[in-house]
């Protein structure tokens, strides 16, 4: 497959050297917001969820390919501790969401676009998008368009477009939640469908990051001989069958073991890899305010976690070459002497 150069050396930068990708999601703000104000009783300074996003990015960066952060409180900050050595996403929605009745609308947080992503030297832009099939029209809709029209700019500024899809519980419903977690009442069907809508190459979507068609909760350990292993099996590798473009895994708040389990399933039906936040650092943040013995805890557990996933990625994920669309070989768009030519600038 022909990429062109900044998508390709975008990609290049968020996988380790074997193509794998191993990202670490910091750019969390309404359940860090929540969290210190809760520990804190009262609402979260500022200056509080930069500090902890800081700390994050300085402790887990080294084991991972690349960080996830937002640009409104973590990047100014934690950027001393983002290492030159691994890839940079930077977050494009607003964690603020139209809530309506017939569904969620994602927006695009004010003031920002692929192309300042893009100037700050990212590699790749990453945008959440709430969504659900069964939505009303106009929702879809809006939804849809808003995938086509950051794609078409991720694509005038060839940078990689990372898509998260988050399937939600509509408001009114028993289990009606804003928060960033994985919808307990969710049904497999929709998790694929959700996938299915966005799998056409018109989309512009270089990467996605997708949540397990099972609650994780629910999933039974992956490396056991038994009918439940089989049959959750068999949802991951249909989900695995739409997307053939490289797709990771993400961890919507699961917890470190319910993680690992998603992880093997999605890496036996195709996932390249993660980009994961709470899962690895969660338990970590509890020690908060206590900065020090949060600090300890993501050099002990957060960290050795991590080695643990990654021991698994590299044992079973496949390198995002191998994705279908890919075919094994990336190859560089418009190459030759006339590159310079042809390749196009932000003016044209």
């Amino acid at each position: 497959m022909f990429i062109s150069a900044g998508k390709l050396r975008g990609l290049k930068r968020l996988c380790d050297a074997q193509g794998r990708f191993k990202m670490v999601a910091v750019d969390q703000r309404p359940p860090l917001i929540k969290g210190i104000g809760e520990k804190r009783g009262r609402p979260a300074a500022y200056e509080e969820l930069a500090d902890v996003k800081a700390l994050l990015t300085r402790r887990l960066l080294a084991d991972g390919s690349a960080v996830l952060i937002d640009p409104d409180y973590g990047f100014s900050t934690a950027e001393p501790d983002i290492r030159p050595d691994r890839g940079l996403l930077i977050t494009l929605e607003d964690f603020r969401f139209e809530e309506t009745s017939d569904g969620r609308k994602t927006r695009i947080m004010e003031g920002w676009s692929v192309d300042q992503i893009k100037r700050l030297g990212a590699d790749g832009v990453k945008l959440l998008l709430w969504y659900r099939p069964d939505a009303g029209a106009d929702v879809i809709r809006h939804q849809q368009d808003l995938v086509r029209r950051v794609g078409a700019d991720c694509a005038r500024c060839d940078i990689p477009l990372l898509l998260e899809l988050l399937v939600y519980p509509f408001a009114g419903a028993a289990n009606h939640t804003t928060d960033y977690i994985e919808d307990r009442d969710k049904r497999p069907e929709l998790v694929l469908q959700s996938a299915r809508d966005f799998a056409d190459a018109s989309f512009g979507v270089d990467i996605y990051k997708l949540e397990s068609p099972l609650t994780a909760a629910s999933l039974p350990d992956p490396e056991a001989d038994m009918a439940e292993t089989r049959v959750a099996q068999v949802w991951f590798d249909k989900l695995g069958a739409i997307i053939d473009r490289p797709w990771v895994m993400l961890s919507a708040g699961a917890g470190m073991e319910e993680f690992r389990r998603v992880l093997g399933f999605a890496y036996r039906a195709g996932a390249n890899g993660y980009l994961a936040g709470r899962a690895i650092w969660w338990k970590a943040f509890g020690a908060y305010p206590d900065l020090a013995a949060m600090d300890a805890s993501l050099a002990g557990e957060a960290r050795g976690y991590m080695a643990e996933i990654n021991w698994l990625t590299d044992k079973l994920a496949r390198p995002w070459q191998d994705a279908p669309a890919i075919g094994g070989r990336a190859m560089l768009a418009v190459a030759g002497h006339d590159f310079p030519a042809r390749y196009a600038g932000f003016c044209r």
